[in-house]
């Protein structure tokens, strides 16, 4: 997948495709039946906004976001998306009107055979530009515009926000059939403070700065080791919190990687969140941790075993 960050002086070769548009946060089941709308008319793309533009306006706002621009993109790669136009929602393009969005980026930008968007999908200054009108201005401009549907499961529409409400009430399972994937947290292995590693199980230390946090607590996980020579898939456990045994600390995700050996700071991990094992504890010392810690271990790869 080619990745732009741009829409001006793009090279030929990055014109001319059919893409689908809006800001995919979860990439979940109906962002992803707007991307089978641009297949077939094109190479295939999608066109998309970072910072997404929410977090752009509201700055103080709670955190919302189901994954980082890492984990879009590397979602994205595996729905075959050819080309990645992940516009930076900054400046200029914040404030551009709507026909203006249409006629400067889609047409002498991209250059876009072909737009497909939600039907909830809103463009432009004041967000007054809607599916019909791009529809509209698609026509005038020489490009065609696919409207998706909004999608149901069950009667209940799937959205991001029941996404995000089924992971707060620690159902990842739920959200794994609204995403149509397991829910990911991915980043980069940080330094922590080693307490895992002193009490025999070492932990893979990621933040989750920006993200809406799921429940908090223990977790069986799956985790892909991206990047490395421990490159791969593996099981395990983790710990999204803020560790109440050792004071007030800002949330992170804490994996224990099943039957694993080696260095992994300043790698990537994607820690996929299978079932939901347990609530935060504070435990009276460190013995009744460490065999909490072990029945952890024990269920969450009974869990694993039968994912």
């Amino acid at each position: 997948m080619q990745k732009y960050t741009h829409w001006t002086g793009l090279p030929e070769t990055a014109r001319g495709a059919s893409v689908a548009m809006g800001n995919f946060d979860g990439v979940h089941l109906g962002h992803q039946s707007v991307i089978d709308l641009a297949r077939g008319k094109g190479p295939l793309g999608v066109v998309t906004f970072e910072p997404h533009p929410r977090e752009f306006f509201a700055p103080d706002a709670p955190p919302f976001r189901l994954m980082n621009a890492e984990a879009r993109g590397h979602r994205l790669q595996k729905l075959d998306v050819e080309r990645l136009f992940e516009l930076p929602f900054l400046g200029e393009l914040s404030g551009m009107e709507a026909d203006v969005f249409v006629r400067d980026v889609l047409v002498a930008g991209l250059g876009v055979a072909h737009v497909a968007v939600g039907g909830d999908f809103r463009f432009g200054k004041g967000r007054k530009g809607d599916a019909q009108m791009l529809a509209d201005l698609g026509r005038a401009h020489g490009f065609d515009v696919t409207i998706a549907p909004l999608l149901h499961i069950d009667g209940l529409e799937v959205s991001s926000t029941a996404i995000r409400k089924a992971l707060a009430e620690g159902r990842p399972g739920d959200a794994a059939a609204m995403l149509g994937h397991l829910h990911r947290i991915e980043g980069e292995v940080i330094h922590g403070e080693k307490r895992g590693r002193a009490l025999g199980y070492p932990t893979a230390n990621m933040s989750v700065h920006g993200l809406h946090l799921p429940r908090l607590g223990v977790y069986a996980v799956k985790v892909d080791v991206l990047s490395g020579p421990q490159a791969g898939s593996y099981h395990g456990a983790a710990s999204l919190g803020v560790r109440p045994m050792f004071g007030d600390n800002t949330p992170n995700l804490e994996t224990f990687i099943f039957d694993f050996e080696g260095d992994l700071y300043g790698k990537h991990l994607s820690v996929a969140l299978v079932g939901y094992l347990r609530p935060e504890m504070k435990f009276d010392g460190l013995d009744a941790l460490m065999a909490q810690m072990a029945e952890d271990c024990t269920r969450a790869r009974d869990i694993l075993a039968r994912a």
